[in-house]
């Protein structure tokens, strides 16, 4: 008996969502394909455009941005190469000629080694005049780390690491308890350490310093987090043009959601649309990238995760609620999420108002939609260089209370966006950051109102230009996208 994917699906977990969610995906997607069929995957990747993706904005003639996506599926070992080498060159005006990374997300931006960060250390060394960086990296990741851009390093089981212990080379030792900090100097001792001063992306504990002394006594560690900070909130055309890539498909991802709530109304819940509209999407998306049979390296963070909440939830900004409502007229709706490609890209929320059963739309949202939209649009209009993150919050704060929804305001309107999600500098009225020309920012304006049961909360990755902002999402702000009835 042979049990395609769907019966699978169908008769497993899944099931829980409720055997029409199958029914339902096969008729959007139809609105997406030209005679699509077989299993999910089939029908996923037979399908063109639907009814709202129509709807999605094209280039504005004249804007500074969004740049043409990228054709890779993350940035090249030579984009490393050239970050490593600039940094160098900041490190080499302070007389710094060595330095150590031990954050993750700071070793994968130097290097573009994509790893798993645990309780288990890893870190990178390079000298001024080393070609390749050498790493401290546990067993478990020998593969990996090996496989990118390596130079040599120093290898530990686990933590924590038994001196002599390395069962994958046949040697199990309960040996002493090795210092991994000690292990990295010792090491990088041996290895040879160009000047009298090293760069760490942070400062170091007392216990450390003093094991630093001990080791290697003539070395000065100097902070260097700030410098490579901000090297990492200055995107590089690359990286700009890598996050382009990624909202490609996040604004499919958007307008599948929206026909699927369009279709299917009061039907569903906030949960069934966040699933169906995440599987569709990333299944598109893992298909077109290069993934080469599962070979690491390849496909590196890449997902779009579609999330929706409807109603109540919409009211509090960090809801600890669980997204499972059923979608009702005369509520706010939520279509929001994350989106990477190669580990570049960021938030995409777009905020609905639902018909009430005659067809009208609530004042009271009204209200709160159209002051947190245009808040939105102030923001790019504001955010160009030159200008600080504290005036541009300045701004939207006082139109917010000069159109008398102070009561609703419970947040700044936005976060500085990187790999990581939230990054400095931060659109708050107490960040006297000095924008700079390819600065990326969420776009977050919300306004909530727990009493009534309802809010506002917008986001997209809007781009410092030099007359303006502009946005990498494709997706309208408009009451036609926005305002509909079900």
């Amino acid at each position: 008996m042979n049990r395609n994917r769907r019966d699978v699906l169908k008769g497993g977990s899944l099931a829980l969502l409720g055997g029409g969610l199958f029914r339902r995906m096969d008729k959007i997607d139809g609105m997406q394909t030209q005679g699509a069929g077989g299993s999910l995957t089939e029908i996923v990747k037979s399908r063109s455009t639907g009814t709202s993706e129509k709807l999605l904005l094209g280039p504005t003639p004249g804007a500074e941005g969004p740049p043409e996506p990228a054709k890779v599926d993350r940035l090249p070992l030579e984009w490393n190469k050239q970050t490593v080498a600039r940094f160098k060159e900041q490190l080499a005006q302070k007389d710094i000629h060595a330095f150590i990374a031990r954050d993750q997300l700071n070793i994968i931006y130097l290097t573009g080694y994509w790893h798993t960060h645990t309780e288990r250390p890893q870190v990178v060394f390079m000298n001024k005049d080393d070609a390749d960086p050498w790493f401290l990296y546990p067993a478990l990741d020998r593969d990996l780390v090996k496989g990118w851009w390596f130079g040599g390093g120093w290898e530990y089981f686990d933590t924590k690491h038994a001196e002599g212990g390395f069962p994958e080379q046949g040697k199990v030792v309960q040996g002493k308890t090795v210092d991994l900090f000690q292990m990295l100097l010792e090491g990088m001792k041996a290895k040879g350490v160009q000047g009298n001063k090293i760069g760490i992306d942070g400062k170091l504990y007392a216990d450390e310093l003093a094991t630093a002394k001990k080791i290697l006594p003539k070395i000065t560690f100097v902070d260097v987090s700030d410098a490579l900070l901000e090297m990492r909130e200055v995107k590089t055309p690359e990286e700009l043009a890598l996050t382009r890539r990624a909202y490609t498909y996040f604004d499919r991802a958007h307008a599948y959601a929206r026909d699927y709530i369009l279709t299917y109304g009061t039907d569903v819940t906030d949960y069934e649309v966040a699933f169906a509209s995440t599987f569709w999407i990333n299944n598109v998306l893992l298909s077109d990238l290069d993934l080469a049979g599962g070979l690491p390296h390849h496909g590196v963070a890449a997902m779009v995760e579609i999330d929706c909440r409807v109603g109540r939830l919409c009211a509090y900004p960090h809801p600890n609620q669980p997204r499972f409502n059923r979608i009702q007229r005369n509520m706010p709706f939520q279509v929001d999420g994350d989106a990477y490609i190669g580990g570049h890209g960021g938030e995409n929320y777009r905020m609905y108002i639902l018909a009430d059963n005659a067809g009208q739309f609530d004042a009271h949202m009204r209200k709160l939609w159209e002051v947190s939209q245009h808040t939105c649009d102030m923001q790019v209009e504001l955010q160009k260089e030159g200008s600080t993150c504290s005036s541009v919050a300045y701004e939207i704060h006082k139109y917010q209370v000069a159109q008398g929804v102070q009561d609703y305001i419970y947040h700044r309107p936005a976060h500085g966006e990187g790999s990581e999600g939230h990054q400095p500098p931060y659109l708050s009225l107490g960040d006297y950051t000095v924008l700079k020309k390819n600065m990326c920012f969420s776009e977050e304006p919300g306004l909530y109102d727990p009493k009534a049961g309802v809010g506002f909360n917008w986001s997209d990755h809007v781009v410092t230009g030099v007359k303006s902002g502009y946005r990498m999402s494709m997706v309208p702000y408009s009451k036609e996208w926005s305002w509909i009835k079900i």
